[in-house]
């Protein structure tokens, strides 16, 4: 009998135990411990946010989510969470509060981004808050506009589909012995097109190589032409003609100015220049009349110089005894 109550002595107190190591353990784990300090945020979604949501602060765990109070306001509905942290625990005034879960199959926690102000914020202050992304909601939404694409685009794109193929089937079962036809045509004369082709590449290729050995020929020919000898001689070329041209240009100017003076001299001798051309006319006007009287002089002249010639060649002791030419003019003016 004494042994049993020794038992039953040693399972309680080992089940005291252990109930005290488990709340020792949630209270650690929950962060309540010791002494806190309380601090509050408002969103207007507060979706896996309950009493005893961790807090962590920059990824490390100090405090919870206390209660969670819904505020009606003008613009809707909004939420006050209260949420305590371990005491003295420094929270910066621009810090952030958001709901974040860490993973997607983590629970939901208040998440404060540390500030960089040296200021920090007093227990029971608010701490400014963050709206968190709803991921199942995001997922929903999503699936959703795929569901609304896949009914309104998808369907209608595959209907579409199917009627193209249908047709190219039609057009295959209607056409497709032409098409094979002219498609086997096509390909006799693509392999004809070759064959020509391949037995004009090495023609072509010995003219391009002709062509090589010509460029080559004038290339060296045209190194051994531009010597420096020539090249100077070039260039000595190229300076006479710039003086050239330049003196043309010189020219230009003195004709120029010659024109310029012939003009004004002829502007102010216009009356003489008038006179001038007048007394030609005349003179070219008397030639004129007289002549037929000169060419019948001349005529003469050159009948009687032919005879004169004539008569030396037959005898040319006429020119040292010749006799005096007598004047066969009668008085009177008769011949």
């Amino acid at each position: 009998m004494r042994s049993n109550k020794i038992n039953y002595l040693v399972v309680g107190t080992f089940v005291l135990a252990m109930i005290a190591g488990l709340i020792v353990s949630l209270a650690v784990l929950t962060g309540r411990t010791g002494a806190t300090d309380g601090y509050h945020a408002y969103y207007s979604n507060v979706t896996g946010v309950k009493f005893g949501t961790q807090v962590v602060y920059e990824g490390f765990p100090i405090g919870q989510v206390e209660t969670v109070t819904p505020e009606p306001t003008a613009g809707g509905m909004r939420f006050r969470v209260d949420f305590e942290v371990q005491e003295g625990w420094k929270i910066p005034e621009d810090s952030l509060v958001r709901i974040a879960a860490p993973g997607l199959l983590a629970a939901v926690t208040l998440s404060v981004a540390a500030g960089v102000s040296p200021n920090a914020l007093v227990p029971g202050a608010e701490v400014k808050s963050v709206e968190g992304g709803d991921l199942f909601a995001a997922v929903a939404t999503v699936a959703e506009k795929l569901g609304v694409l896949s009914e309104e685009s998808l369907e209608p794109l595959l209907d579409n589909v199917n009627a193209g193929v249908l047709k190219i089937n039609r057009i295959l079962d209607r056409d497709g012995q032409d098409l094979a036809a002219d498609l086997k045509l096509l390909i006799q004369d693509a392999s004809l097109l070759v064959a020509d082709i391949s037995e004009r590449v090495p023609i072509v290729i010995d003219n391009m190589e002709l062509i090589a050995s010509d460029v080559k020929l004038v290339s060296t020919q045209m190194k051994e032409t531009f010597t420096p000898a020539n090249r100077k001689l070039l260039e000595q070329t190229l300076a006479n003609m710039n003086q050239a041209t330049q003196d043309a240009r010189a020219a230009m100017v003195n004709g120029e100015k010659l024109l310029g003076s012939l003009n004004e001299m002829v502007g102010k001798n216009d009356g003489d220049l008038n006179r001038s051309i007048k007394d030609a006319r005349y003179v070219v006007e008397s030639v004129a009349r007289r002549v037929d009287a000169i060419n019948e002089n001349l005529e003469g002249m050159s009948r009687n110089m032919l005879e004169f010639s004539r008569q030396i060649r037959q005898s040319p002791g006429l020119l040292l005894n010749s006799k005096p030419v007598t004047d066969e003019v009668q008085p009177g003016g008769a011949q």
